[in-house]
């Protein structure tokens, strides 16, 4: 019965939401104007702008790399903190829950737009509003692996005499580990394409550069862009499977 319920609900969920997003009644039978129009307009892609493209496509990776790398130097010792079970003081584990929560609730676009009139236009705004948002993601991440963590591993470390310090470093953070490295390639990805958006306010990359050929209706140099985004997603996710494979 509490399934039936359930399913019930969540129905009525999907009514109510496509109805308010159009949805419901979109025409959908249109969808073949904008494949037409792709075919059209979007091919071939252009390749004479490789060299500038391929420029843009590295500072994007350097942009989400730092952003990332930072935050996790940052949020990974701070988890410790914002989990239960570590056995900190309560008031120690709600301020840094509540910063993760304020984090993470501002949006990146937001933050690179706070950070612009002082900074100026350029990829610092985004790395520091990638940084910020990217910390608190991590946090609760991390925060909730090590709450899952195994007890044995922890207990025996005790039985040794082991300070928390001991008991995070070997109780808690190898068994993490494969799972925090798989959390990072997941938003490492997240973050190029954060780029791309934040590409619109100036932050340089290839997100500014799909962003000026789109306004110049440049519709075949954009494809190239495109096929460059999706070459470095695929790579990064190859990339992440090769680090947890040897990691396990």
């Amino acid at each position: 019965m509490r399934t039936w319920t359930a399913l019930g609900i969540l129905v009525l969920l999907l009514l109510w939401s496509s109805i308010g997003t159009g949805l419901a009644q979109a025409p959908l039978y249109d969808l073949g104007n904008t494949a037409r129009f792709i075919a059209e307009h979007w091919f071939p892609p252009d390749f004479g702008h490789w060299r500038i493209a391929l420029a843009a496509m590295v500072d994007t990776l350097q942009i989400a790399l730092c952003s990332t790398l930072v935050a996790l130097a940052i949020a990974l010792p701070a988890s410790f903190v914002a989990a239960r079970n570590t056995g900190l003081p309560r008031w120690l584990y709600d301020g840094t829950r509540l910063v993760f929560n304020l984090f993470r609730a501002v949006p990146e676009l937001v933050l690179a737009l706070v950070f612009i009139p002082t900074l100026g236009l350029g990829p610092l705004p985004a790395v520091l509003a990638l940084i910020i948002h990217n910390i608190g993601v991590f946090g609760k991440m991390i925060a909730e692996l090590i709450e899952a963590a195994d007890d044995g591993p922890q207990e025996a470390v005790k039985a040794l005499g082991g300070t928390r310090l001991l008991v995070a470093a070997y109780g808690i953070l190898p068994q993490i580990l494969p799972l925090v490295l798989s959390q990072y390639f997941y938003r490492l990805e997240t973050a190029i394409r954060t780029t791309l958006i934040l590409g619109v306010v100036g932050a340089g990359g290839l997100g500014q550069l799909l962003y000026n050929d789109f306004k110049q209706f440049m519709y075949q140099k954009v494809t190239f862009e495109v096929l460059l985004i999706m070459v470095l997603v695929t790579a990064v996710d190859y990339a992440g499977a090769a680090v947890r494979k040897r990691v396990k």
